[in-house]
């Protein structure tokens, strides 16, 4: 089965905490903290490996989460580090927010890595908070939080050269010709269902990926049949083919095939439209093709280049082969698909640094990335650890901000859903 668009869940590993910890040797009078670090939250990363040729194994498991890290332990030993777990996808594969869909990664070389999810921290053990002023700190940090995404998966097929048809036109036989592929041919009068590709070797000793894409239908830019697929993997191919049935055989005016597959490309985007074509008028090995092969040749002859071809006999496939390679040198590869400003707009909503204080009815509020991280690190069962947490809301001006709004005594501050009472 060929799948190329799957949607999946990935988690990065949480951190391990860190451990608050004493010495407590026979010899060590003074003792003092020997809490370890947590081990680092493992990652997840989504490699592009040539040897995949679909997201068949995403198909069916969509949740993927890595390892956490260990918490520290006494002695100052430190938490192991969890697991990174990686993802393989063909080369060609671009990753996506699935909620707005921001391309955050085009992975079009094989190895390619894209860190889809970070792994937390790990949190500081005790020892690491010991100061001259802080001899026995009985508080340790809490690891980092993992990361969680919604990524859509979508496969491109990467082919230097693609052939375009409606069904039934030649194009699988004029790809088992041309390379080693070995697609189903038969007399269909549906499409393909799924990409096929091969590696033409021309007699120079030269060559390049041939792709018979899923075939074009009237109605395709609006999704009808296998639209939307069939166009999404030709988005990367230099050179397109455009293969026609110029017998007539299937009751179509071959002009009007012609017209019909680019209008379906132009809807769909300009930039499909805007790819070099090369026509192949196929099957003139047939009776009474030369009225039809003329008519076509007067209407386009002058704007592009028209080669008339026999998949079946190989009559005139070779000329046309080598037409579609010069084409292919001229045409700088591929630029990449995604906006790197796009992506830290959307990976950095918020600075690290961010403190709102603001006030709301008659509670006043702070939070922010940084008063939310604060939270996360403080231990409220500790005394040590508390007066922490108040000296860096005196340090960052939130006290000041609060006062500033109105706070006095007794009245309620909510600290990212926590509520304290305000004391001067």
């Amino acid at each position: 089965m060929f799948v190329d668009v799957a949607k999946i869940e990935v988690k990065s590993g949480k951190g391990g905490n860190g451990s608050v910890a004493f010495r407590r040797e026979k010899y060590e009078p003074m003792g003092g903290p020997a809490g370890g670090d947590g081990g680092k939250g493992g990652d997840i990363l989504i490699v592009a490996d040539q040897g995949l040729r679909t997201l068949m194994d995403f198909k069916y498991k969509k949740i993927f989460k890595a390892e956490s890290g260990e918490d520290g332990r006494n002695k100052q030993q430190y938490g192991a580090n969890g697991k990174d777990l990686v993802l393989k996808v063909p080369v060609g594969t671009l990753v996506k927010d699935q909620e707005s869909g921001i391309v955050l990664a085009d992975l079009n070389h094989d190895g390619q890595v894209y860190l889809a999810a970070k792994g937390g921290r790990g949190g500081r053990g005790n020892v690491k908070f010991k100061s001259s002023t802080r001899r026995a700190p009985r508080f340790a940090e809490p690891g980092g939080k993992s990361q969680e995404k919604m990524l859509i998966l979508e496969l491109k097929l990467i082919a230097d050269v693609g052939l375009i048809g409606f069904p039934n036109v030649g194009k699988s036989t004029f790809l088992s010709v041309t390379t080693s592929a070995n697609p189903k041919i038969a007399n269909y009068h549906f499409t393909t269902l799924k990409p096929n590709l091969g590696v033409v070797k021309m007699s120079s000793g030269e060559a390049f990926v041939l792709a018979d894409i899923p075939g074009l239908i009237e109605g395709a830019s609006q999704g009808v049949g296998l639209g939307h697929e069939f166009l999404r993997h030709i988005e990367r191919t230099k050179v397109l083919i455009h293969v026609i049935d110029i017998s007539g055989q299937e009751q179509r005016d071959p002009v009007e095939d012609f017209i019909k597959i680019n209008q379906e490309l132009k809807q769909y985007s300009e930039k499909l439209a805007s790819k070099k074509q090369i026509i192949v008028l196929n099957k003139v090995e047939l009776p009474n093709v030369i009225e039809n092969i003329n008519h076509f040749k007067n209407t386009y002859g002058k704007d592009h280049s028209i080669f008339e071809i026999s998949a079946v006999t190989g009559q005139g496939v070779e000329k046309a082969l080598y037409a579609a390679l010069d084409l292919v040198k001229t045409i700088e590869e591929e630029t990449v698909f995604y906006d790197p400003d796009a992506i830290n707009q959307l990976e950095n909503k918020e600075p690290k640094d961010t403190i709102n204080v603001y006030r709301e009815n008659h509670i006043y509020k702070a939070d922010g990335y940084f008063i939310e991280y604060l939270v996360e690190s403080t231990n409220f069962e500790d005394t040590e650890s508390i007066r922490n947490f108040q000296k860096v809301l005196e340090d960052k001006g939130v006290i000041q901000q609060l006062r500033d709004l109105g706070a006095k005594e007794g009245d309620t501050v909510d600290i990212c859903g926590i509520e304290f009472d305000f004391i001067e």
